[in-house]
């Protein structure tokens, strides 16, 4: 995976949108990470440590979709599932964000994790969703 910070996104989407010319850019941030590193930098910047379980990919696929359906979210999609399954979440390209997520994390380590930001909710009322994020 090669996360990209939104307002990176956003600058991105605003120049190509003001080049007017039609090409395929890949948005991507300046580091490059398996599920597995992303998992251990981000514990590693929150000073927590959590087991990694591996489990094969339909039982990794039920076991987010339950745990969606309690939480009233989408966790995981099956798409999601085979991307990653098939090294679909990187790129040759360059980046084209400058904001490093370990560097992100490591400022906002306080409050990072802290509060449960559900995806649907998100879509559903996105005042109130991004009001309660801060």
């Amino acid at each position: 995976m090669q996360p990209i910070h939104v307002s990176d996104f956003a600058d991105l989407a605003v120049g190509e949108g003001n080049e007017r010319v039609d090409r395929i850019v890949d948005a991507i941030g300046p580091e490059t990470y398996s599920y597995r590193g992303l998992v251990q930098e981000l514990a590693r910047i929150l000073g927590v440590r959590r087991p990694i379980v591996f489990v094969p990919a339909p039982l990794g696929y039920a076991a987010g979709w339950l745990l969606g359906k309690l939480l009233r979210d989408v966790l995981i999609t099956r798409d999601e599932v085979e991307g990653l399954m098939q090294g679909l979440l990187a790129t040759r390209s360059q980046p084209t964000g400058r904001t490093k997520l370990s560097s992100w994390a490591q400022e906002h380590a306080t409050t990072l994790g802290r509060r449960y930001a559900t995806e649907l909710g998100r879509r559903k009322d996105r005042r109130v969703a991004y009001v309660n994020a801060k």
